[in-house]
């Protein structure tokens, strides 16, 4: 139901070779299922249609500084952690549809690659924002169609802020 199945065009080369490989009750290991246009069409509810949010991870007792920074810098406005995670520490932010969690991960590491990118409006509002702050928004230019920038939070998780030209 809402799938088809048939050989994996990257298997075909190997089923010609070698014929199918077995795998009880005579299941091919070259089969491989795939969504069906009309699944896909109607979102197929099993599979993602949304990101609900991103996590970075905090040091812990440092949640004062993600507040100054998310909540008093970026103006995202923190949301109530549910209570059964409350004690875990950590902060959450959203603004809109854009949901931001902090978690406390001990030990840390702050994510230097990984990382969340904002799309805004005011990218150079935000940057001078930023400057005044301290901080020194490093520019790149290498996404076409989009201006965008890179800071550190407190804890050195890298942040990409970006806005459409």
């Amino acid at each position: 139901m809402g799938q088809e199945s048939g050989i994996c065009p990257e298997n075909v080369q190997l089923v010609r070779a070698f014929g199918a490989l077995r795998l009880g009750r005579g299941r091919a290991a070259a089969l491989c299922w795939r969504v069906s246009g009309a699944e896909r069409d109607r979102g197929g509810d099993m599979y993602p249609h949304a990101l609900h949010h991103v996590q970075l991870a905090m040091p812990e007792g440092r949640e004062d500084e993600a507040r100054a920074f998310y909540g008093g810098l970026l103006g995202l406005e923190e949301e109530e952690k549910p209570e059964a995670l409350a004690a875990r520490g950590g902060v959450w932010f959203r603004r809109g549809e854009l949901r931001l969690h902090l978690g406390v991960e001990t030990p840390f590491a702050a994510a230097r690659k990984a990382h969340p990118a904002l799309e805004v409006r005011g990218l150079g509002a935000l940057a001078d924002r930023l400057e005044r702050a301290g901080l020194a928004p490093r520019w790149d230019g290498a996404l076409p169609g989009m201006r965008r920038f890179y800071v550190d939070d407190p804890f050195g998780n890298r942040i990409e802020f970006l806005e459409q030209v």
